[in-house]
């Protein structure tokens, strides 16, 4: 009655994947590999990298150019999102960038640092009140960076997704 497991999974659509929109990728790690030079590690999420490409780290404002792609230790014409890969930058230190860091396309929308934003968040078991100047430390991709709520907009029902309460205290 009902299909097997593997006719389930076989009927799954793969999810699409967004090579046309402007290449985020963020960083996981950046290696120093002797011979060949820096190498960020890290998976695209967005857009495409390929060799010969100028490319831009946020927020560390490094720009250079992209040598090789490569994704277990074979050499890719181009890393798609989905992609674990390693690629070789020309001239930059391992000093320069690092895990959290962001790359981007610079000459498609290149990613950029900013002072603050507006977020939608879940806060799981916090004892006590949360807001304005509430402290906590944000993981985003691979980023783990502390940050402070300057406000809070409104509260939004977890099952619903309707606001119950604007500009909280």
């Amino acid at each position: 009655t009902g299909k097997t497991l593997l006719e389930a999974i076989d009927s799954i659509d793969p999810p699409v994947r967004p090579s046309d929109k402007p290449l985020r990728l963020p960083l996981q790690d950046v290696y120093k590999i002797g011979g060949i030079g820096t190498v960020p590690v890290g998976r695209v999420e967005t857009g495409v990298i390929k060799a010969g490409m100028v490319v831009t780290f946020a927020p560390a404002g490094v720009t250079t150019e992209v040598k090789s792609v490569e994704m277990h230790h074979e050499q890719l014409a181009e890393g798609v999102p989905g992609d674990n890969v390693g690629f070789n930058v020309k001239n930059v230190s391992v000093k320069e960038i690092r895990r959290g860091n962001v790359a981007g396309d610079s000459k498609n929308d290149p990613p950029k640092g900013c002072d603050s934003f507006n977020a939608q968040v879940i806060v799981l078991n916090h004892p006590g009140q949360v807001g304005a100047g509430y402290a906590p430390v944000l993981d985003c991709h691979t980023a783990h960076i502390a940050c402070k709520f300057s406000e809070l907009l409104e509260k939004i029902d977890r099952r619903t997704g309707k606001s119950i309460e604007n500009s909280p205290k």
